[in-house]
């Protein structure tokens, strides 16, 4: 590579293991890939050769084609496929959906942060403010019009139809714990912003960072303002976190839940931060001419016709980047006759 040449991400495996097998991607890590009935249509999970046997690092939603999948990969695996324990990331259902499904087919324990099992249940019975209702009224209030709220009404709980059962209990797990999976200690790195307690996993041996959501090769993570907490600032607990992983080496293995495995990782970094910046900077050009919603706003964020999902978590994301400049100082906020919080430069 010149000198003058652009620095980029190294992708040391550029094929994906076929569905039902497994590709080794360090000494005792495998990689799996799983499909999404969305437009993002595939979760990578990952195996870890343990102590007399092995354990899975996230599960896939719960549906018959996955739960085929995972009989595939454990033939594929030998006859003798033993498993430890269950790690799951996050909540999101792509993560967590076949939890129940694995913890009781081989008796095993889920290991999660609180934030993240309790989340789980919670957006399963639909409580705690994790209602369709509640978000609904959180994008009315932020600006989004009336027929495409009505497009987002479903009546079912969506969660609850990907992850069918939950376990009833967990092992908890917290920031720098050390877990010993097999001959390896990896250590646990909570992040926010995505989700309430997200779990990486970094194991200094191998130069491995098992990354989940918080660290996508090709695409930005989403970073949503929700109901339950309708005032919050996740992008900038977002953004101190994917900093920690300036800590880490530079050339370490990097395990995306999307995507493929990567080297690169303060590279990345970086990019999401300018990706970021450029983001605040559009909005506040926008807003510099007149205030405007996040729904207003939203063809300034995003320039291509959005379906109903996409608006969905859009939406989110909108009204987190306004939340980061109402926060920094960077935008004042205002609240209309109509209900709608508008947004102006500060």
């Amino acid at each position: 590579m010149s000198s003058s040449a652009k620095p980029s991400l190294d992708y040391p495996f550029p094929d994906p293991p076929a569905p039902g097998t497994a590709l080794r991607v360090a000494q005792g890590v495998h990689w799996l890939r799983m499909p999404l009935p969305f437009q993002l249509d595939h979760i990578n999970l990952w195996l870890l050769e343990d102590e007399d046997g092995w354990t899975i690092v996230d599960t896939g939603i719960g549906n018959a084609t996955t739960r085929e999948l995972w009989d595939r990969v454990f033939a594929f695996m030998g006859k003798a496929f033993s498993l430890k324990r269950i790690v799951v990331t996050h909540y999101h259902p792509d993560h967590a959906g076949n939890a129940g499904w694995l913890c009781e087919r081989f008796g095993v324990q889920v290991w999660m942060t609180q934030g993240e099992y309790l989340t789980a249940h919670a957006v399963r019975a639909s409580s705690a403010g994790y209602t369709s209702d509640a978000v609904l009224e959180v994008f009315r209030r932020n600006g989004l019009d009336e027929a495409r709220l009505g497009a987002m009404v479903s009546g079912r709980n969506r969660y609850a139809a990907f992850v069918p059962d939950f376990p009833q209990s967990y092992r908890r797990v917290i920031d720098g714990d050390r877990i010993a999976i097999g001959a390896r200690e990896w250590r646990v790195m909570v992040g926010y912003g995505h989700a309430p307690e997200h779990m990486s996993l970094y194991c200094e041996e191998l130069g491995v960072l098992i990354a989940g959501d918080m660290l996508l090769s090709t695409i930005s993570t989403n970073v949503s303002v929700w109901s339950v907490d309708p005032e919050g600032d996740p992008l900038r607990l977002f953004l101190q976190s994917i900093a920690r992983y300036r800590e880490l080496p530079a050339d370490l293995l990097v395990l995306p839940s999307h995507g493929k495995p990567f080297r690169g990782a303060h590279l990345r970094v970086a990019e999401l931060e300018r990706h970021h910046d450029d983001r605040f900077g559009e909005l506040l050009s926008a807003l510099e001419a007149k205030p405007a919603s996040a729904g207003e706003l939203l063809p300034v964020l995003f320039r291509r016709s959005l379906d109903v999902h996409q608006t969905f978590f859009a939406m989110g994301e909108a009204i987190a980047h306004l939340h980061y400049l109402y926060y920094a100082g960077r935008a004042r906020r205002l609240e209309g006759k109509d209900g709608v919080v508008r947004y102006a430069k500060a």
